[in-house]
């Protein structure tokens, strides 16, 4: 995983708010994104994975849904 986050760290305030908290630290947003986005990077190696297996070089979201379904399995 790269260093540098992909998710905006104000989505993740906007996420846990929804959620129903009436505040969020710092802490909070900050771990979300970290776990968000390993969780993601998981999904599209699979996703990946499994399009070269289909023999293509384009993911699709059939590959993606079959990727988080393995990928979320806890």
């Amino acid at each position: 995983m790269s260093s540098t986050p992909e998710l905006g760290l104000a989505s993740m305030y906007r996420f846990i708010k929804k959620s129903g908290a009436d505040r969020v630290s710092d802490d909070a947003a900050s771990e979300l994104r970290r776990i968000l986005e390993e969780i993601a990077e998981k999904i599209a190696r699979q996703a990946v994975e499994l399009s070269a297996h289909a023999g293509r070089k384009t993911v699709k979201s059939e590959d993606i849904h079959l990727a988080s379904k393995n990928v979320m399995k806890f």
